[in-house]
């Protein structure tokens, strides 16, 4: 069995690349069942954000990874070609150790963020509901929970917790210097959101406007930040009293459009609009970036913030490491060590066989009135060439190959050096 994780991030493609072979809520699912169905799949994990998606499965053998490639660019109708030159690829202890980095906050965009723990969560428990994790690919998740859990208990990374949401909300500082005079529109009511909302009170914004397609769900979030809620409908009339609009929502085409932006700075009498895209794909079309008095920036914008943090939090970060190395070995030895009684069991059940069948013969015997103490002599004599047989027939094959690996592991293996010391000769 081979562990494989494939799949892109911020690091190795471009927003536009990444919403191209993102996948949707509702496409999870069926890309699970559909993806666990290719021949040599034993499991199948699908982690899918603005910054990353990530194919984790369980192969029969290293050479499934190219099926699982052909699979991916099949499925978003991109060319092997251009997913080979913006994707990564690791195998075995290497895809063990991607995953906990990922799961640690290590391979983030904003170095040891929180949330990203969460979403594997959520593809971890997708996976399950779909029954597409199991074995090797599901001790491997809950063991890489237990990583990360000591990492943030351990290590300082969680500290001063910064977020792709805080850093949206310092961008917007820079260009507002009194939010008690600005108001927001924030679209959607996920995780990435509510923190955003969050972060904007705490920074004394003047109101919050909170859209959403379930009016709800917004609601919840605007009671509890003191703002308002609107259904996506409204957008267009609280876009002319919004001077921040922060965006991200799993909508699989754009919410604002360049008319839509357009007409709102003519209601604004063109006073400037600070726009952040954290969506993935795309909430705002680009060409909203084209009007004068708009400032727009994606998720890729945010690197600069990011990286302020990233040196504060590094230290940290190489303490993680540490703990993920040692992780790793752990992971690895308890594998081997399964991988142990697996062949344990099947020895046990090969001289199991050979015990009943030898025991049969000897009650045959006796039921026959053959003497008891020669049918015992006969019963030890048979069971002990039974269960030397093979062996001694390998170890001659072993001897005659020069294959001194296999002499010297059987020696450590089959022979007990308290009977050597004792053995006359």
């Amino acid at each position: 069995m081979t562990l494989l994780a494939l799949g892109i991030n911020h690091r190795t493609a471009a927003v536009d690349v990444r919403e191209k072979i993102a996948f949707s809520p509702v496409e999870l699912n069926d890309a699970l069942i559909d993806m666990t169905a290719i021949p040599g799949v034993r499991g199948s994990v699908v982690l899918s954000t603005c910054n990353r998606t990530e194919l984790y499965c369980a192969l029969e053998t290293a050479g499934d990874e190219q099926a699982v490639v052909e699979w991916f660019s099949r499925y978003h109708g991109v060319s092997i070609e251009e997913i080979r030159a913006c994707s990564y690829c690791h195998t075995g202890p290497e895809a063990a150790r991607h995953l906990m980095r990922v799961a640690c906050g290590l391979d983030s965009m904003v170095l040891g963020e929180p949330q990203i723990l969460g979403q594997l969560k959520d593809a971890y428990q997708k996976a399950q509901y779909q029954k597409t994790v199991k074995g090797e690919l599901d001790r491997l998740f809950q063991h890489t929970f237990s990583v990360a859990k000591q990492v943030r208990t351990d290590t300082g990374i969680g500290e001063n917790p910064v977020s792709v949401a805080f850093a949206a909300v310092n961008l917007a500082s820079r260009i507002f210097d009194d939010f008690s005079r600005s108001r927001a529109l924030l679209i959607g009511a996920g995780e990435t959101i509510e923190l955003v909302a969050r972060h904007l009170r705490e920074a004394g914004i003047q109101g919050i406007i909170v859209a959403n397609r379930t009016q709800e769900r917004a609601q919840t979030l605007a009671d509890e930040v003191g703002g308002a809620a609107i259904g996506l409908e409204e957008i267009p009339s609280a876009l002319t009293c919004a001077d921040i609009v922060i965006s991200s929502t799993a909508s699989p085409l754009p919410i604002l459009g360049k008319g839509m932006v357009e007409a709102a700075l003519k209601t604004r009498r063109f006073r400037p609009m600070f726009m952040v895209d954290i969506a993935v794909p795309r909430d705002i079309e680009t060409q909203v970036g084209e009007l004068d008095d708009v400032f727009l920036y994606t998720v890729d914008d945010l690197h600069d913030v990011i990286e302020e943090n990233r040196r504060q939090r590094q230290a940290a970060a190489d303490q993680a490491e540490l703990i993920i190395t040692a992780g790793i070995d752990a992971w690895q030895h308890e594998r081997r060590i399964r991988g142990g009684g697996q062949v344990i069991r099947q020895y046990r059940q090969q001289a199991e066989r050979l015990r009943r069948d030898a025991e049969a013969q000897a009650l045959a015997q006796l039921a026959q009135g053959q003497s008891a103490e020669e049918v015992i002599r006969r019963l030890t004599h048979q069971l002990n060439n039974r269960l030397l047989h093979g062996t001694t027939r390998r170890l001659r094959e072993a001897s005659g190959a020069e294959r001194l690996d296999l002499l010297q592991a059987a020696e450590e293996l089959l022979l007990d050096p308290s009977e050597a010391e004792q053995d006359p000769s």
